[in-house]
C-alpha cells in the first residue's frame, strides 16, 4: 500500500463543516499518521473502524446530501483533505442504479448508511483480460468495507432494480477531492 503522507495544516476541518464529518476527517488523519509509524499495517483497520463509527451518527449527512438523480447514482463531496490525501463522498443510489465493474487505483473504504446495495465481486482473469464474477452478496445498512488499491478487489455496487427505496453510502478514497471523479476507478470489462 502506498500512502501519501504529509504535515497536516492547522485548519484541517473548517468550523462550518458538519461536526460528524469533522470527526471522520480527524480519524482518517490519525490513521494516516499511524501508518507512518507502523508502515501502513493498521491503516485499513482504522479506516474501517472510522467508517463504522461515522455511519452510526444520524447527523453525518444533511438532507441535501441524500438526494439522488434519475439518470445515475449521485455523488456529494463531503470533505477533501487539504493535502490531497483523501476525499469523502456520499453516494445516493436510486433503484436500478449501479457502478461500472471496477477496481480502484487507490485505497478506498465504503459503508452503507441507508437501504441496501448488492455487491458483485470479481477476480481478474489474466487469460481473457476480463473480470470474472465470483459471487454476489447484499450489503445492508451498517455494512462496511475497505480495500487496498489494485485488481485484487474488483467489484460492482448496485441498488437492485426491485429495491423499493434509494440506498445511501459513504466512500473514502485516497485521492484529492478534485480527482474523485477521474482517478479512483479502474474500469474493467467483465
Amino acid at each position: 500500500m502506498k500512502l501519501e503522507l504529509g504535515r497536516r495544516p492547522s485548519l484541517h476541518c473548517p468550523a462550518d463543516r458538519n461536526p460528524a464529518v469533522n470527526r471522520l476527517c480527524r480519524e482518517i488523519d490519525d490513521a494516516l499518521d499511524a501508518a507512518q509509524s507502523d508502515g501502513g499495517l493498521s491503516f485499513g483497520v482504522r479506516v474501517y473502524a472510522a467508517l463504522a463509527r461515522a455511519i452510526a451518527d444520524p447527523a453525518l449527512l444533511r438532507a441535501d446530501q441524500r438526494t439522488g438523480s434519475p439518470q445515475t447514482y449521485q455523488r456529494h463531496l463531503l470533505a477533501a483533505d487539504p493535502l490531497g490525501r483523501y476525499a469523502i463522498a456520499a453516494l445516493v443510489w436510486e433503484p436500478g442504479q449501479s457502478s461500472p465493474v471496477h477496481a480502484h487505483r487507490t485505497w478506498c473504504g465504503y459503508a452503507v448508511i441507508d437501504g441496501a446495495l448488492e455487491e458483485t465481486l470479481y477476480r481478474w482473469d489474466t487469460n481473457t483480460h476480463c473480470a470474472a464474477e465470483t459471487r454476489r452478496h447484499p450489503q445492508e445498512a451498517g455494512a462496511v468495507s475497505y480495500a487496498d488499491a489494485g485488481r485484487g478487489a474488483i467489484h460492482q455496487l448496485a441498488n437492485p432494480a426491485d429495491a423499493t427505496t434509494r440506498a445511501v453510502s459513504i466512500h473514502i478514497y485516497g485521492v484529492a477531492g478534485e480527482l474523485i471523479a477521474t482517478h479512483v476507478n479502474d474500469l474493467l470489462a467483465a
